[in-house]
């Protein structure tokens, strides 16, 4: 669970950090993304951390279900039921994040 929670904080700060030079435009998106990878101080290091930390984020999720099927954690319907809802609102945000450039 710490570990989420960390891993969740170091998405939110590197993502709010691409967001202040991203912009959302269709025809500059993948300009921006350039300029932060080339120009920005240390955008090549949050973009990969950021990316990165994405696939660090679900291992940690999986490593906490499986840990939790071990337990035997579903027997408790309804926390297994939010954690199953979190789940799949995780992987349509994640997602979304990856559609984007």
């Amino acid at each position: 669970g710490s570990l989420l929670a960390m891993t969740l904080i170091i998405q939110l700060m590197t993502g709010m950090f691409l967001a202040v030079h991203f912009t959302a435009n269709t025809t500059t998106a993948f300009d921006s993304l350039i300029h932060i990878l080339r120009d920005v101080n240390f955008g090549w290091l949050m973009q990969n951390i950021h990316a990165n930390g994405a696939s660090m984020f679900f291992i940690c999720i999986y490593i906490h279900i499986g840990r939790g099927l071990y337990y035997g954690s579903y027997l408790y319907k309804k926390t297994w039921n939010v954690g199953i809802l979190l789940l799949m609102l995780t992987m349509m945000t994640a997602f979304m994040g990856y559609v984007l450039p």
